[in-house]
């Protein structure tokens, strides 16, 4: 047996791969992400009973009937709060919440930030591909200004979210973007998020064959694109084929793109994923405001803050430990109370 809350020792990938056919488009980096997933759940100790993912309405909707775990399928925009009533009604059970960019930031724009705020403990996989894939490419809320679809002939007028910074505005305590095809970071993306306490917000850069190809083609690619950086805590900010470049501070404080032979690596700027101040992990999210120049994966930023619903479980043992409040008639006649006559 495991230490792990009872959990049973040899998990394997294929204790949380259901009997359900996977079904996505041939190519989606739906398939990458669900494959590092069920591979990365045994990791984690958490037999498959005690694991509940829940979704919303999109392509990203399907992920839960593939995993042998307990799961719902909610409906557009309300996966975040269904998963807070889950994991404030039930704190001994793993949460994880998977969503699209266009269920997420636009009908669901509000319950993701409440969450991220709030801190309750469940972990957000958006899977970011610029596009509403399911009702066949319409543009969606981080589609690029221009974007001709389907929904807009003439080019998208909106200015797009950029989901990293927007979960940071949101006081989040743990943010990290990574990339589909990328499965081993991004393992080590989601191990980290699935060992911090509270709210973690993971978006995952995933590639539309059909509605839109190639999106994420300068941070996507085997082995690493030149325009991925790579954040390590600690550690100075470096990338490129050959780790030329790095990024900087600047006079004014905003951080600056530099050829490291140019500048020397003292002079580069070292990443700090435990800073309080999320002014750091908020310009290293706006470096490139679209991934298709100079753009961070890695964990931009993991602190410690109390999670939802600590207080009200602390003040209900106190409660409970209340001679008065020890029965239910108790409890009913206890604070403000009045008669109906």
């Amino acid at each position: 047996m495991s230490d792990n809350g009872g959990a049973p020792a040899g998990l394997a990938k294929q204790d949380f791969q259901s009997d359900q056919e996977t079904r996505w488009c041939p190519g989606c980096g739906d398939y990458a992400i669900l494959a590092t997933v069920q591979g990365l759940m045994p990791e984690l100790g958490v037999p498959p009973e005690r694991i509940v993912f829940v979704s919303g309405i999109g392509c990203a909707g399907r992920f839960v009937y593939y995993m042998d775990t307990y799961g719902m399928h909610g409906i557009h925009g309300r996966a975040p709060a269904l998963a807070t009533g889950i994991a404030t009604a039930r704190p001994d059970l793993s949460v994880w919440v998977v969503v699209g960019d266009g269920d997420a930031l636009s009908i669901g724009g509000n319950h993701l930030i409440h969450a991220l705020r709030r801190n309750v403990a469940i972990k957000i996989l958006l899977f970011n591909n610029q596009i509403y894939g399911l009702t066949k490419g319409q543009y969606s809320p981080t589609s690029e200004e221009g974007k001709v679809t389907k929904s807009t002939p003439f080019g998208s007028e909106d200015h797009p979210f950029n989901a990293a910074a927007l979960a940071l505005g949101a006081e989040a305590t743990f943010v990290a973007r990574t990339v589909d095809v990328e499965r081993k970071h991004t393992a080590e993306v989601l191990r980290a998020a699935a060992t911090h306490r509270g709210s973690a917000f993971v978006e995952i850069y995933q590639n539309c064959n059909v509605f839109n190809d190639g999106a994420f083609d300068a941070v996507r690619g085997k082995g690493g694109a030149p325009n991925q950086i790579r954040l390590e805590h600690g550690e100075p900010i470096r990338f490129g084929a050959e780790r030329e470049r790095g990024l900087v501070r600047s006079a004014d404080g905003h951080l600056e793109i530099a050829e490291v032979a140019e500048v020397g690596e003292a002079a580069l700027a070292v990443h700090d994923a435990h800073r309080s101040d999320p002014s750091h992990a908020f310009a290293l999210a706006h470096l490139s405001e679209r991934p298709t120049g100079p753009t961070p994966i890695g964990v931009l930023r993991a602190v410690e803050r109390q999670v939802y619903g600590a207080g009200r479980n602390r003040a209900l043992s106190e409660a409970h430990a209340d001679a008065a409040l020890s029965d239910v008639d108790g409890l009913l006649r206890s604070g403000d109370s009045w008669s109906v006559e």
